[in-house]
């Protein structure tokens, strides 16, 4: 399928307890959840979800532009939060304007949120998990690191793409996970190798510069604003022990959003929904089991 724009979108669904597609009259009415991945992300957070929301509603996973299976871009400069939120609702009108509960992960967490400002009256719940409501070049380990090294980056991009695009490309997928293991970054009784190294082979192949720019717009971004008047069900889960986006903006995000949930996982780092898939599992479930009787 394709954006607005004409970029194309890579979209996967699986139907409710393997219901058809295409059903009865009515059936594209039925409740969907929306899975929105991290920067740098093709799905791998989703890989225990995927199944388990499958009993209870329809599910759909796209990839962000340059991302995934998606293509480039057809406008480079158009990679900001709103215009994710903008793809997103481009899916879910390719599927049918189906009613929706929407997931995001890390800074699809910042997805979900806009998405929610510019179309609130599709969207009938939220699950937030491991992400900030913005700011975040300001929060990777508690600190504005991104937000000083992202302008030297940028520049030494701009200068040389080719060298850039080579060093990046050729990261051995083994020894970053060694070195996300040594930096705590992961939960290490808990996280799986085979879990992890899709991800880390699929960042590898993500434009360095379009990646370097998408972060400086996620860094602009913020919710701030209007997360008091969230007015649908709202799940919030964050990882103890997370390096990225720290549980305090979790807990402060909670505290924002009217009748939010809270779930802080105990030792969970930013990957906690792979770490420990049990535990965040059936809370989401409960949740959208909830959502979807209302």
């Amino acid at each position: 399928m394709s954006a607005e724009d004409g970029t194309r979108l890579f979209l996967r669904t699986k139907p409710w307890r393997g219901a058809p597609e295409e059903g009865p009259s009515g059936s594209k009415a039925r409740l969907r959840a929306f899975f929105c991945d991290g920067i740098l992300c093709d799905g791998f957070i989703w890989k225990y979800l995927w199944n388990d929301l499958a009993e209870l509603c329809d599910v759909a996973h796209w990839h962000y532009r340059g991302h995934g299976r998606s293509g480039a871009p057809v406008d480079p400069t158009k990679i900001d939060i709103a215009q994710h939120a903008r793809d997103l609702m481009a899916v879910r009108r390719h599927l049918g304007d189906p009613p929706c509960v929407l997931l995001g992960h890390s800074m699809g967490t910042q997805v979900c949120l806009e998405t929610w400002r510019l179309f609130p009256e599709h969207v009938k719940g939220i699950v937030l998990l491991c992400g900030s409501y913005g700011k975040v070049t300001q929060s990777f380990r508690g600190m504005p690191i991104l937000d000083a090294i992202l302008p030297k980056l940028m520049s030494v991009v701009d200068k040389q793409p080719d060298l850039v695009r080579a060093i990046w490309s050729r990261i051995p997928p083994e020894m970053a996970f060694r070195a996300a293991m040594l930096a705590g970054d992961v939960d290490p009784d808990n996280v799986r190798r085979e879990d992890m190294l899709p991800y880390l082979k699929h960042m590898t192949h993500v434009d360095f510069s379009m990646f370097l720019k998408m972060l400086r717009a996620a860094g602009d971004h913020s919710a701030e604003e209007y997360l008091a008047q969230i007015d649908v069900p709202v799940l919030i889960i964050a990882g103890e022990k997370d390096t990225f986006t720290p549980g305090s903006l979790s807990q402060w995000m909670a505290e924002q959003i009217p009748g939010a949930e809270l779930l802080v996982v105990p030792a969970g780092t930013h990957v906690a929904p792979i770490e420990q898939p049990e535990l965040v599992g059936a809370r989401i479930k409960a949740f959208v089991e909830r959502v979807s009787a209302t």
